[in-house]
């Protein structure tokens, strides 16, 4: 199936046709800072390499919206290199933990032979929900790199701010709003498609 592949096996070019589901409505999500909206308390600054990193997660939305499903896409980089990649794919998978950050790292996981990911940064388009912070937590990320704020269940301070508990006893660094607007708009474009047209891209059932 299609949604059996491997490190390697899924290019990282942006007409990957490779694909899956997350959030309500796109109406939740907002393009961050670079829309006008200040970032959380604790949010920092992007690099240069952060926007590279981030066209890649882009590309893998594409795929999941080719594939009929909500375009998340998430890689995981360590020492500059990707060595994980996921897009959303709940729909395709019958697993509602099959979220672009999971199964990114799950990849990465699989490819470094190490369920803990100690200097790994993780971009994805759109702002962790609860689940993924959790996954990312035990990993042990370094840092988390988001485009889109999601402010119906982000958890880099849109809703909550996870990464900033003090209670918890892991703290990734995180950055938010990178290509905030490019990630933000596919995710309009995919909600408004499927208002319109009901079944998206790839036959998928309406939301």
């Amino acid at each position: 199936m299609w949604y059996r592949w491997r490190l390697g096996e899924l290019p990282a070019e942006r007409d990957s046709n490779h694909g899956a589901m997350r959030l309500g409505e796109g109406e939740a999500v907002m393009a961050g800072h670079a829309g006008g909206i200040p970032l959380p308390e604790g949010v920092g600054n992007a690099t240069g390499n952060d926007e590279s990193f981030m066209e890649h997660a882009l590309a893998l939305a594409r795929a999941a919206r080719d594939a009929g499903e909500v375009p998340v896409g998430a890689v995981v980089v360590k020492e500059g290199k990707i060595v994980g990649r996921g897009f959303n794919a709940p729909i395709g998978t019958h697993d509602p933990s099959a979220h672009a950050e999971i199964l990114a790292l799950r990849d990465a996981a699989r490819h470094l032979g190490n369920y803990r990911l100690p200097g790994c940064v993780l971009y994805v388009t759109v702002e962790p929900c609860a689940m993924c912070a959790g996954a990312i937590m035990h990993a042990r990320l370094a840092r988390v790199v988001f485009g889109a704020r999601d402010l119906k269940t982000g958890t880099c301070g849109s809703v909550l701010n996870l990464f900033a508990e003090p209670r918890l006893n892991h703290h990734a660094r995180v950055t938010g709003g990178v290509l905030a607007q490019e990630c933000a708009a596919l995710l309009s474009a995919f909600f408004c498609a499927r208002r319109k047209g009901g079944a998206g891209a790839g036959g998928a059932p309406p939301l």
